[in-house]
């Protein structure tokens, strides 16, 4: 499992951001996360703006704290429209059961085609990985 994972997994709520058609930042929280074929993935639905803003420009960043550590993961997002991977992160976050399941046409799954996690401290050297 990659560190990444392990600290939003740990963490349980993070921040997505990601660009508007004009150019303005958003953010929003998120609360499930899955790996799955060693690639780190999101979900949301494919009704909300946060889709569109994917599609249109898949350049993307987590932000998360945690006991005076945060992690800052850039890079590009892919859907992944199959089965298996939607799976994959139902079985990651069991709560999401009560808004999606694999086939209502309303989850859809990135993952992160190419990113680098870096974990920060107020103590130490950062630590990067690439995912």
């Amino acid at each position: 499992m990659s560190k990444a994972y392990e600290y939003l997994k740990e963490v349980g709520t993070f921040f997505l951001a990601t660009t508007e058609s004009n150019g303005q930042p958003r953010l929003r929280p998120f609360g499930a996360v899955a790996e799955f074929e060693n690639k780190l993935y999101i979900v949301t639905n494919n009704q909300k703006e946060v889709y569109k803003q994917l599609l249109a420009n898949p350049k993307a960043e987590i932000c998360a704290m945690k006991n005076n550590t945060w992690i800052r993961v850039c890079g590009q997002l892919k859907e992944d429209l199959r089965r298996e991977a939607r799976e994959a992160m139902m079985n990651a976050n069991e709560f999401l059961s009560s808004m999606y399941n694999v086939d209502d046409n309303l989850m859809a799954v990135f993952y992160f085609e190419t990113a680098t996690a870096i974990t920060y401290s107020f103590t130490e050297a950062p630590v990067v990985e690439n995912l």
